[in-house]
């Protein structure tokens, strides 16, 4: 199969021979190197790259994947990274409109013309910028012979990836790992990996986050050497009974195995905070189409539960078992058992009813954007703790995985968001004008954002600190996010499933959502919904905006918790400021720059800084507001 610049246009593309989404687990070959935390099975590419900018896909050097191709006029990059930060393209900050506005006239593939299949929009466009980027590598000798995947965790927006001169796939959705087989094309000498990254496709419709426009490999980049047998998926889904004493644990795997396996089986064991054993058990995997499946549902007399004042976690380990009980691999994860439910129009957990102290969070750094790593992501856990909030929305799109483990570990309600935000197809200067929303009710949309909520899920699915899937932002309403709640609920998997945007069309609020979910909705208005016998509990997914002299009003909310059971709180807009530190021309110094200090338009100015702490992470005089309010229902 050769590359198609096509692909770019069409909303119906959006994934070429990506691998299936499938659960963040580790994997290890035995205990000892479980023990190690070290599977020897990884190699990470980060680090410099060659480079080239270019301002569209026909200035491009086409052919820079080939094994020949000179490097000429490439320079160097840091992988990851954005490549505006790099000192390329132009920084640009924005709310709710695309960035063509005013500029070029977009509208989604056949949302306004069936006919119109958006032809040429974005891989013919004079302005939509390209990074083409090449590393060389050489395959660490504990990998030889394996199967060999690339994980990339974070694009933005569309990847073509080439190894040895060989076409391996295409991805969009830029929030989710995509991975992909490199096996029929690595040798044990030197690799030549080359990546192709479009700054606009169609998924620039679905990806208008209020947020700084960046494009490139932001994320880590690693390859993953595959076991000849190997889970490819598991899913530990813990349930906790209605007398919050007992449980049951469920596991359903799926296993691929080069080798020819008779009696492969899976074993099942479950250990306490003290390391005791509560549970472990056995069953066989049966074959089907190459790949071995196999479940089991295991009864628990006594649990302890997991919350935000006690997240107690359970360490569950995976064996898979080959001919003479030999141990093939094992799977380690930490789970938690909890309760998420609605019980006469209130929402509980655990039988308590539920109040979320929350926070939208965005990924940043100053210096760096959103491409951060442990260091920030612990920083930010220890304000969220410090300052009593005990729920995070991921605004609006997945975050890095090691932040859901975090929140696994210290008791955060996760609001997990797909990478879904179209308002810039329905708000009109400020009003609501769903003529050309996408996704809407498009056919071809459909199985676009219903992929990127799978994704989500699947990804995600074993981290107990997630209570909520949410199905993106500010999207308006139609069939399509309809089949993305469809889908969330065809998991059961427990959890409840939110959206705001329905409250802008009423046709699908029996469809969409588990519950009322508005942004910045005064108090006597909320009052006036709880009032009049309201069919779902309400909480504000955004509220305060926390921008200049904000946060004034907090108590005013706070004091609608006592007084309705059904109003369960909500999520503060929001964590950091989004600020990029430049060095001031005149005074020299460092300084904060916030949207249409580069120049950028359309720009929505200083719009990016509403966060309770500085883009340096330092707190804002608000915070003290939060920790109060917060601290008197945490």
């Amino acid at each position: 199969m050769k590359a198609d610049i096509k692909w770019l246009d069409n909303p119906e593309v959006f994934r070429v021979n990506q691998l299936p989404a499938h659960s963040d687990h580790a994997y290890y070959m035995d205990y000892e190197s479980l023990e190690r935390r070290d599977n020897g099975l990884t190699q990470v590419l980060n680090g410099e790259w060659n480079f080239c900018f270019s301002v569209n896909a026909k200035s491009r050097p086409q052919d820079f994947y080939e094994k020949d191709f000179s490097l000429n006029g490439f320079n160097k990059i840091n992988v990851p990274g954005h490549i505006e930060l790099a000192g390329y393209d132009q920084i640009r900050y924005i709310n709710t409109m695309y960035p063509w506005e005013g500029k070029d006239y977009r509208r989604g593939a056949y949302s306004l013309d069936p006919e119109n299949n958006g032809a040429g929009m974005f891989s013919e466009a004079e302005y939509n910028p390209v990074g083409s980027y090449i590393t060389t590598f050489t395959l660490d000798r504990a990998m030889y012979g394996k199967r060999i995947h690339i994980c990339f965790e974070g694009v933005e927006m569309a990847m073509y990836v080439w190894l040895n001169g060989n076409f391996v796939g295409y991805a969009e959705d830029s929030f989710t790992p995509s991975e992909f087989n490199l096996t029929p094309y690595i040798s044990e000498g030197e690799n030549t990996l080359a990546v192709e990254v479009h700054k606009m496709s169609s998924a620039a419709f679905l990806e208008d986050q209020d947020f700084f426009r960046f494009f490139g490999i932001f994320r880590n980049v690693s390859l993953k050497a595959i076991p000849d047998v190997h889970v490819d998926d598991v899913w530990f889904h813990p349930v906790l009974h209605d007398d919050n004493e007992s449980g049951r644990f469920d596991v359903n795997v799926k296993v691929s195995s080069i080798l020819s396996q008779k009696d492969l089986k899976a074993r099942v064991i479950l250990k306490d905070r003290e390391n005791a054993c509560v549970m472990k058990n056995e069953f066989p995997l049966e074959e089907k189409n190459g790949i071995y499946c196999g479940k089991i549902s295991e009864e628990l007399k006594y649990v302890e539960v997991w919350d935000n004042h006690v997240p107690y976690l359970y360490q569950a380990y995976l064996e898979i078992i080959g001919n003479e009980d030999e141990l093939l691999e094992v799977v380690p994860y930490s789970i938690g058992f909890r309760r998420i439910e609605i019980i006469d129009k209130v929402m509980y957990l655990n039988g308590k009813r539920l109040i979320l102290l929350g926070v939208n969070r965005h990924e940043w750094n100053a210096r760096t954007g959103r491409c951060i790593g442990m260091e920030e992501m612990l920083l930010d856990m220890k304000c969220i703790k410090k300052n009593n909030m005990n729920a995070v929305r991921t605004c609006h799109y997945p975050d890095q995985i090691p932040w859901y483990y975090m929140c696994d570990e210290e008791g955060i309600y996760v609001m997990s968001e797909t990478n879904l935000e179209s308002h810039g197809s329905f708000q009109k200067l400020g009003a609501i004008e769903p003529s050309c929303n996408v996704p809407g009710s498009l056919p071809q949309w459909r199985e676009n954002v219903v992929d990127r909520a799978r994704s989500n899920f699947e990804t995600f699915k074993n981290h107990t600190s997630i209570l909520f899937w949410s199905l993106g932002n500010e999207s308006y309403a139609g069939d399509d996010i309809e089949a993305m709640n469809t889908f969330f609920k065809e998991q059961k998997d427990g959890r409840l499933v939110h959206y705001e945007s329905v409250v802008y069309n009423r046709a699908y609020e029996d469809t969409i959502s588990d519950m009322e979910s508005r942004m910045y909705t005064k108090p006597a208005d909320i009052e006036e919904y709880l009032k009049n016998d309201p069919k779902k509990p309400f909480i504000v997914c955004e509220f305060m905006h926390d921008m200049g002299n904000s946060m004034g009003g907090l108590g005013s909310y706070m004091k609608l918790i006592d007084k309705y059971e059904m109003y369960q709180g909500g999520f503060i807009w929001d964590f950091i400021d989004q600020a990029i530190l430049v060095k001031d021309e005149v005074s020299g110094r460092e300084v904060f720059r916030y949207g249409g200090d580069f120049d950028d338009r359309p720009a929505d100015y200083e719009f990016s800084g509403n966060g309770v702490v500085f883009a340096d992470r330092r707190e804002k005089p608000a915070m003290q507001e939060v920790r109060y309010y917060y601290g008197l229902y945490k």
